[in-house]
């Protein structure tokens, strides 16, 4: 007989198909000795890369002096949850490479100007479903106080 797990890891293919869904994302990144975690929003390319657009700024000198990133996605609904991370190397895109991003559903939810294109080449992709018991909901009191 086997346990059934609340946990399952999800197929990669079922990640990338998660990862072009959606729009937005978390960013982790170092800049010196600090880790930072920041809201993108990104698409995938056609090489499998995720792509967003940034300002000059701490990201920018962050991802310029260790390319190391982790990317992370996540949906959930009352009774299940699903999380991508990915784990890869950015690097500032130049020229026609940028150029081809202009055809990415890159939608920015702030009127500011980002010109600095930045793709992240994954290594690694890791996806989780979980089944949510939330038993804190059955531990609520009923009726009067």
């Amino acid at each position: 007989m086997t346990e059934h797990s609340p946990v399952t890891e999800l197929p990669e293919g079922v990640c990338w198909e998660l990862l072009h869904d959606h729009e937005f994302g978390r960013l982790a990144f170092h800049l010196a000795d600090e880790v930072h975690l920041v809201p993108v929003n990104y698409a995938v390319d056609h090489q499998r890369r995720l792509v967003f657009r940034t300002s000059e700024g701490s990201k920018l000198l962050g991802l310029t002096m260790n390319a190391d990133v982790a990317f992370e996605i996540d949906e959930y609904t009352e009774t299940e949850a699903r999380s991508v991370v990915v784990r890869g190397r950015a690097r500032q895109l130049e020229g026609r490479e940028a150029d081809e991003t202009d055809q990415l559903p890159l939608r920015p939810w702030v009127d500011s100007a980002k010109l600095n294109v930045i793709a992240i080449e994954v290594d690694e992709i890791t996806g989780r479903h979980f089944e949510l018991t939330r038993p804190w909901l059955h531990m609520r009191p009923h009726g009067g106080v």
